[in-house]
């Protein structure tokens, strides 16, 4: 068994600076990340095909549309995660929109054309994508720290944009086939298979807390306190939290310019809406192909090297670059390239970059402030950008003062990055979680290298079979019968340290797993 496991290690250890007892949880992350993002992907070219039965014209007013419907949902889930456990409004979220995706299945059958229809859905995914995307980034952020995060959110970020591929790659192939129904079909069996992992994710938080090890210590098993306007309220007191939304709200309008021009290129390049479906669906897909190398090779090693603040930067100062090339080539491949390396960047680079510094902030804020920031702002920029555009046209502003507008934007953009970038880090500092350099992402390698392997770990003087039992006490291993010493503690090969009483022997696994949680929450009864 040891032997067929140590090719998976030696991989995965190349490709993420993982702990032993991190491994898993990023692996649960990764794949949950890849299914929820695949999902996303194979839904989105149905959206913005609906986008195109209405027209360009009409954009504004469906951003409008969805601004208001956001405003409206934010303080609703905030008020859900204020009376129910976050670990239901985790599921019970999910749960709700494979409901809906069920609905729209049965009115896209009976009226694929309607325009009503075609609102609704691009009004319904454009809201609840946001959500989907910040539930999940909300629970990764809280289940690793600052310093776990700048090395494993990379590596989990790589599976979305993995998955990023596999949805218009779906949708591209299928969608002449099988049609916009069936997308929704295989979309909402996508989401079914994230509710599991998202209980295991939830699971692996538990256990990352009662092995001792770097984790968040928060939980999941309470309501948040407040009221449902305290992710509102808590942007204007903080300006931390105010830089991080203005980021977003900037990064947004770069994006939503890019939106216009590309609807408009593909209308027009395009009839039927099928056929451009599939086209937006390939533009997916070279998108997340070079996204996903990007993250799996180089964002980590770009923020190790260079720092968080580095890696908010780069995006927008390549977004100035683009802007100033497509306005001297405006062409429908140019497009395509400018639209690739905005989106490559922001994926690969920016928002995982923005994720992490969630990571320094109070859990109440990673779930009211970052929805909050995820959704309402985002669909702020979203309608300020559109009926921006909108102005600029009816001035007589045409393409080349649009350009000119986007190259403003991504120079402000890019020093606002600067300045949170240096706030992450002085909050980091602060937090007193030093920032992993090359030379200690190289130790943990060799710690890993050593100790990651249970046959490694069986050479050691403190004999990684016990270590084994109270790391994780619900997992199988091999020395199930031996008796554990009787003294007063057991250290682990790398951090783990258990205290326990004279005479302790646990007789089963169960006792064990008692036992640890008794120690975590400090009520182990006193003799």
């Amino acid at each position: 068994m040891t032997s067929r496991l140590q090719g998976p290690r030696r991989w995965l250890r190349n490709f993420v600076a993982a702990a032993p007892h991190e491994r898993t949880a990023s692996i649960v992350a990764f794949c949950c990340n890849f299914i929820l993002l695949s999902s996303y992907y194979i839904l989105r070219p149905v959206r913005d095909a609906m986008a195109t039965v209405l027209g360009v014209d009409q954009l504004q007013n469906l951003f409008t549309g969805t601004f208001l419907i956001t405003l409206v949902c934010a303080p609703v889930f905030a008020w859900l995660a204020g009376t129910f456990k976050l670990s239901r409004v985790l599921i019970g979220s999910f749960a709700f929109l494979i409901l809906n995706l069920l609905l729209f299945v049965f009115f896209f059958h009976i009226a694929p054309e309607n325009r009503l229809l075609a609102t609704a859905f691009f009004w319904w995914f454009s809201v609840v994508n946001l959500f989907l995307v910040s539930l999940f980034w909300s629970l990764i952020v809280d289940v690793f720290t600052a310093d776990q995060a700048t090395r494993l959110i990379p590596f989990i970020a790589a599976g979305g944009s993995l998955g990023a591929i596999a949805g218009p790659l779906v949708a591209s192939l299928f969608a002449t086939l099988v049609g916009i129904v069936g997308l929704l079909v295989v979309a909402a069996a996508g989401l079914l298979v994230v509710i599991l992992l998202v209980v295991r994710l939830m699971r692996e938080k538990v256990l990352l807390q009662l092995s001792n090890e770097e984790a968040q210590r928060s939980t999941l098993d309470h309501k948040l306190e407040g009221h449902p306007f305290d992710g509102f309220t808590a942007l204007f007191k903080s300006l931390y939290l105010s830089n991080l939304a203005v980021f977003f709200l900037l990064m947004t309008w770069i994006s939503t310019l890019g939106y216009f021009i590309q609807t408009d290129f593909i209308a027009n390049a395009f009839t039927a809406v099928n056929d451009r479906t599939q086209a937006l669906a390939e533009i997916d897909l070279a998108v997340n192909i070079c996204s996903f190398v990007l993250l799996l090779f180089g964002l980590k090693q770009i923020i190790l090297r260079f720092g968080v603040t580095a890696s908010l930067v780069l995006n927008p100062v390549l977004m100035a670059v683009s802007f100033v090339l497509f306005a001297l080539s405006p062409t429908l491949l140019m497009i395509q390239a400018m639209q690739g390396l905005r989106r490559v960047t922001q994926y690969a680079i920016a928002r995982p970059s923005r994720e992490i510094c969630f990571t320094v902030v109070p859990q109440e804020q990673r779930y009211k402030v970052k929805n909050v920031i995820d959704t309402v702002v985002y669909r702020l920029g979203d309608l300020t950008a559109a009926w921006g555009q909108t102005g600029l046209r009816s001035m007589g502003i045409g393409f080349q003062g649009a350009m000119v507008v986007g190259v403003i934007v991504s120079g402000v953009w890019g020093l606002t990055a600067w300045g949170l970038g240096r706030q992450y880090e002085r909050r980091r500092s602060a937090s007193g979680a030093p920032a992993p350099t090359m030379t200690s992402l190289s130790n943990r390698s060799r710690l890993t290298s050593q100790f990651g392997d249970s046959s490694a770990r069986s050479n050691s003087p403190t004999t990684d079979k016990y270590w084994s039992k109270s790391a994780h006490p619900t997992r199988k291993h091999e020395h199930r019968n031996e008796k554990a010493p009787s003294a007063k503690t057991l250290t682990g090969p790398i951090h783990f340290k258990v205290a326990r009483p004279d005479g302790f022997e646990p007789p089963t696994t169960w006792f064990v797993a008692r036992y640890s949680i008794q120690l975590s929450y400090g009520r182990v009864a006193q003799n």
